[in-house]
């Protein structure tokens, strides 16, 4: 044989032992078709096929970060916002992934986008910043049953932003700070409240020991002078009035 003749036979070769030996990586798997009918699924590592009767198709095991694009959701209480999330998800079954639907890939994010819309528009708008974890629970559980039957298993569901209208982002706002003064209300009043019955615990004290009234006018009178200020204050003895008010008392009764 000529120099021609091995060249040829050589790639020959080469395409036909390209044809029968198939590696997989570690997170691949291959689907194998013989005439059309499904096999079965192998690897990973060295795979053998037959040349020209079976068919291999590569499924990566690995799990995909599938980004859901805004879509337009009215919720419940008739509130028109923007929602994207993001949906982890991996192949569990490589053969139904093959044989049950035509692209995977693509059928979970339609699917995906679907849901999001439905399920969202069940929720007021309070309920959607507020219930973050349970509404991707619900996604996670709706769309993780409808992707089974592709041996397809949902990990998990993120709603990742909402995009509100900007008079609702004021409205909200309003709301927020209305709330903040009504907290601040409650808190002084409950404040007055517990001030009221301190002192009225103090004044019955206070009532028990006469002296002691006198003796906490002169610790304010000390409090007062510390403050190096210009005020004057003298303080004088309330008992050296007490005969005179006797007196006058004494003058009311005779009269009446």
């Amino acid at each position: 044989m000529g120099p021609v003749q091995w060249i040829f036979w050589g790639a020959a070769l080469l395409i036909l032992l390209f044809n029968i030996f198939k590696i997989l990586r570690e997170y691949e798997r291959g689907v194998i078709f013989r005439l059309g009918r499904l096999v079965g699924s192998r690897g990973p590592g060295l795979i053998i096929l037959i040349p020209g009767i079976e068919k291999m198709v590569r499924v990566s095991l690995r799990t995909v970060a599938m980004d859901v694009p805004p879509q337009d959701v009215i919720t419940k209480d008739n509130v028109s916002v923007k929602v994207n999330a993001v949906v982890y998800f991996r192949v569990i079954d490589s053969a139904k992934a093959i044989v049950e639907v035509e692209d995977y890939l693509y059928a979970t994010s339609q699917l995906a986008q679907t849901t999001l819309r439905s399920i969202l528009g069940q929720f007021e708008l309070d309920e959607l910043l507020s219930s973050r974890e349970q509404i991707n629970e619900r996604l996670q559980e709706i769309l993780d049953k409808h992707t089974d039957p592709w041996g397809i298993k949902i990990s998990l569901v993120e709603v990742k932003h909402i995009d509100l209208p900007e008079e609702m982002k004021r409205a909200i706002a309003r709301q927020a700070e209305a709330e903040r003064e009504r907290r601040s209300k409650i808190i002084h009043a409950e404040g007055e409240f517990q001030a009221s019955k301190q002192l009225a615990a103090a004044a019955h004290t206070l009532g028990k020991e006469p002296t002691s009234i006198q003796l906490r006018f002169l610790q304010t009178l000390v409090e007062v002078a510390a403050e190096n200020n210009s005020t004057m204050v003298f303080p004088v003895p309330i008992d050296l009035f007490k005969p005179f008010l006797e007196k006058f008392d004494k003058l009311g009764k005779d009269k009446s």
